[in-house]
């Protein structure tokens, strides 16, 4: 019998084809799981993001009433008025209105932008440093953390000194490998952009200061020139800064509104919420699958520079508010050191040893996160605002056009005398340039000093002869001049409590009929 053929000779092409097959099909099987996990990673960002615009719709907050104030009468003012504020913001500000508008959401988009250039920044960084996995996670933290949740919508300058503060740390982690001169002029350029924004957010300036000294001690000849260009830049461009910073040193007593910080705000910032809890349930469940809590080395100055970037800036806020009178550990002033609390909880969680674990407190955490955004009626609120209380306040006292005696909720206001015929035009007044008084403004300072006595009464030596009903409005802080009108005016006008609009009372004060 002759045979049709070798069989072997016949199936070796077909045993090819299937070799091929099947690594294919492993390699997709490998890579899938993969895909899938970064799908989930892309789904929490965009998730963690879109908590951010909760609370978007809501009214302007007193420094946002500012912010607009400053903006409100273009360059002139921007340029005219750089005590309170650096003009960087009021003049993005000042251009973005005419893209967007003056509505709350439109005069909110320029921040929402910039913390979301800043995210993208400091993915790349956290790339740097790291694998794509532990980037994510430090991305899905950051922008789950509460202070970025508020500053990435608040018309204030925060959002840009963070992407500012971003750049220079992508930038800095860049130089460690590079001898570009672009590159050090760059990270002189960015470390002098975020004073421009805010200057409280200059603590993280050692840390960049020093952090390159430690990078660059291997190759001389690179870090003196590096080094040369980077100070230069950040001099040269950080000179117009110099009679704005010298106003805040030399009035620095005028400025301080917060009281001392307590530890629990502290541990708070580094652990918001469920954060350290779930992060601990993580860790537990791979102890429990057996999953070891190491995959590989991490380099020591990474961790460092993490570390540094963290707690460096995060313990001279609190250090300074606890040993001075300066109470600098204000909740939006904590946003210079989420960058190095994110990249340190991403470390951490990247050390356990299984992908799914760590997908899983990311998912953990955003599902939390959910719940508390949806279920508190705060979290549709974005600080206090004077809106509500300015709204009952006409209401009542247009009809008779009756003045309002208002107390200012700036600190800065104690210290100069009242603006009595420019009241609605002074930035100490700012919210009544975006929600409007049609009536007679009476300015008080916000505490209960001389020149609150001595404005109020003035007021009140016209206003009762001629029986003159009248409302006063103050914050909390002011509540104390709210009751000394009350008792000063007790026998010639009744007071009646018009209603507290978020902290704010509005007080009426009618004449008593047949009072002398």
């Amino acid at each position: 019998m002759i045979e049709s053929g070798n069989p072997r000779l016949e199936t070796e092409p077909e045993t090819a084809a299937k070799t091929d097959r099947d690594r294919a099909a492993h390699s997709l099987n490998s890579v899938s799981p993969f895909l899938r996990c970064n799908r989930l990673y892309l789904l929490a960002i965009a998730v963690s993001v879109s908590f951010w615009f909760v609370a978007i719709r809501a009214p302007l907050w007193l420094d946002e009433a500012i912010s607009f104030w400053q903006s409100n009468e273009g360059i002139a003012r921007v340029v005219g008025s750089p005590n309170l504020l650096f003009g960087s913001y009021p003049l993005i500000l000042w251009w973005a209105r005419k893209v967007f508008g003056t509505s709350e959401i439109g005069l909110r988009i320029p921040s929402v932008l910039a913390m979301l250039a800043a995210v993208y920044l400091l993915y790349l960084a956290a790339r740097e440093l790291f694998d794509t996995d532990t980037a994510l996670i430090a991305t899905i933290v950051f922008c789950l953390h509460p202070i970025v949740t508020f500053t990435s919508i608040d018309a204030r300058p925060y959002a840009f000194a963070t992407l500012a503060t971003n750049a220079a740390i992508l930038v800095l982690v860049r130089l460690r490998r590079s001898d570009s001169t672009w590159l050090a002029a760059a990270l002189g350029l960015f470390a002098s952009l975020i004073i421009y924004f805010h200057f409280m957010y200059a603590v993280i300036l050692p840390v960049l200061a020093i952090c390159f000294v430690l990078f660059k001690t291997g190759d001389r000849k690179t870090f003196w020139r590096q080094a040369g260009v980077a100070l230069a830049s950040f001099v040269v461009t950080a000179l117009p800064l110099v009679p704005g910073l010298l106003y805040i040193f030399r009035t620095r007593g005028t400025h301080v509104f917060e009281k001392a910080p307590a530890l629990i705000e502290l541990l708070w910032t580094v652990a918001p919420g469920w954060l350290a809890l779930i992060a601990g349930l993580a860790v537990l469940l791979a102890v429990a699958g057996r999953h070891p809590f190491v995959r590989g080395r991490v380099e020591r100055w990474r961790v460092l520079f993490c570390l540094a970037l963290a707690f460096v800036p995060l313990l001279v806020l609190y250090g300074v508010s606890v040993a001075t009178p300066l109470h600098i550990f204000v909740y939006r002033y904590r946003l210079v050191a989420i960058q190095g609390i994110a990249l340190c909880w991403a470390l951490l969680i990247s050390r356990i040893d299984s992908r799914a674990l760590r997908v899983l407190f990311c998912l953990a955490l955003v599902g939390v996160t959910a719940y508390s955004a949806f279920a508190s009626p705060d979290s549709r609120t974005h600080g206090y605002t004077w809106k509500y209380a300015l709204e009952a306040a006409e209401k009542n006292a247009a009809p008779d056009n009756a003045p309002v005696l208002i107390c200012s909720d700036l600190i800065e206001s104690d210290y100069i005398p009242m603006p009595l015929d420019s009241a609605k035009d002074s930035v100490y007044f700012a919210p009544l340039s975006y929600y409007k008084l049609s009536v007679p403004v009476v300015p008080l300072p916000r505490s209960l000093n001389d020149e609150a006595v001595r404005v109020a009464s003035s007021f009140l030596q016209d206003a009762a002869p001629r029986h003159k009903r009248f409302l006063a409005m103050a914050f909390t802080p002011s509540y104390p001049t709210v009751r000394w009108l009350e008792e000063t005016t007790s026998g010639t006008y009744d007071s009646r409590t018009l209603g507290i609009f978020d902290g704010v009372e509005v007080v009426e004060f009618t004449p008593r009929i047949g009072s002398r």
